[in-house]
């Protein structure tokens, strides 16, 4: 059992994550149900204007959680992510590209509804353009979730990517089938791009986010790489001429903490700090269990401590657990081993860890 303490959520960023998965969502069954709703199909138990009136209030509701998500991703502080941002693509320090991508979606959004309250003013011809135009929001949110989303190679998020593609695939080809003014060549082009662009994203994703490294050549600020520690499990690389600690020492740590659960419901919370003073470096701290009131069963640990100016790396496990203090075990490839005693405080509301850390050497 682990203090309260330690594993309470930081609220911001799961209310980021939740909203940006929900919003994408909602856009896909928006964009799924205005493509049916133009098709020449009736219904009496859903009359087109039902379906309308349904389209209309779903997308609303999408651009209600598109705007949650944008400012909780301000507020969050994590990544440097201002509001001109927000509003301008392509001029964050923070993976530019991709999170460019979801400006380009928020204001295509915004389009949409400034022209929807002014329809009246701009006629229907303009409006029916805009509206259209609206559409490729769908595939740029798509691919600026899993080019900037932290879960995007997680369980969960491919199965809600994959089922978001093949709604909208459906919706369209279905369209397609069933109009019956549309010239039998423009059908054809419709269908094949309809195909063709779920298959680009899904090689576009093996080839980037799908791979390790994703993080940095996305574009991630090195100070925040930094709190991406190697992680336990990773291969213990050579030293260097750069001396190890061999007698005990005092360090200040800080940094963060993040959790998040896993397909079979277990608790996953990950330690990230910089060390000041000592030999300096920075470490993670992995434990994972089922969640319970005021904590977690720890089933599983991992601890890693690279000292400032080497390329070594520490790996082990927690051996003790006791409310705020952390006993871990760690070794290196050269034979080293390390006895680390983390006594930390932890601030819920910022998702920060602050506190002290003591090594000393372990014989044998």
């Amino acid at each position: 059992m682990i203090a309260n303490t330690l594993f309470s959520a930081k609220a911001l960023w799961y209310l980021t994550r939740g909203t940006g998965i929900v919003s994408l969502l909602l856009l896909t069954a928006s964009v799924a149900l205005g493509v049916l709703t133009t098709a020449r199909g009736r219904s009496h138990r859903w009359p087109r204007f039902a379906l309308g009136g349904l389209h209309k209030h779903l997308t609303l509701l999408a651009v209600a959680f598109v705007v949650i998500h944008v400012l909780t991703t301000i507020l969050d502080g994590y990544a440097p992510v201002r509001i001109v941002d927000a509003l301008v693509p392509f001029v964050s320090r923070y993976r530019p590209v991709w999170l460019g991508l979801g400006t380009v979606a928020f204001d295509l959004l915004i389009a949409l509804v400034i022209t929807s309250l002014l329809r009246a003013r701009l006629g229907h011809r303009l409006w029916r353009r805009v509206h259209w135009l609206a559409y490729a929001c769908w595939p740029v949110a798509l691919v600026h979730a899993l080019g900037t989303g932290s879960d995007a190679r997680s369980g969960f998020m491919l199965i809600v990517g994959v089922g978001a593609v093949v709604l909208v695939l459906a919706a369209v080809l279905a369209r397609v089938w069933f109009v019956e003014d549309g010239a039998a060549p423009t059908r054809v082009a419709t269908a094949v791009a309809a195909l063709v662009c779920p298959l680009a994203i899904g090689l576009w994703f093996e080839s980037g986010p799908g791979k390790t490294g994703w993080a940095r050549r996305a574009g991630t600020p090195q100070r925040l790489l930094a709190h991406r520690v190697t992680p336990v499990s990773a291969t213990v690389r050579k030293t260097t001429t750069v001396s190890l600690p061999r007698t005990r020492f005092a360090a200040r740590v800080r940094g963060r903490i993040r959790e998040s659960n896993d397909l079979n419901g277990l608790l996953h919370v990950v330690i990230s700090g910089r060390l000041a003073g000592g030999p300096g470096g920075v470490t993670r701290i992995d434990l994972r269990g089922q969640p319970v009131s005021g904590g977690v069963t720890m089933s599983a640990s991992g601890v890693s401590y690279v000292p400032a100016g080497t390329r070594t790396v520490y790996t082990g496990s927690v051996t003790t657990l006791a409310g705020k203090e952390v006993v871990a075990s760690v070794s290196s490839g050269a034979g080293g081993r390390l006895q680390l005693v983390f006594r930390l405080a932890i601030d819920s509301r910022a998702g920060t860890v602050a506190g002290t850390v003591d090594g000393a050497p372990v014989s044998g």
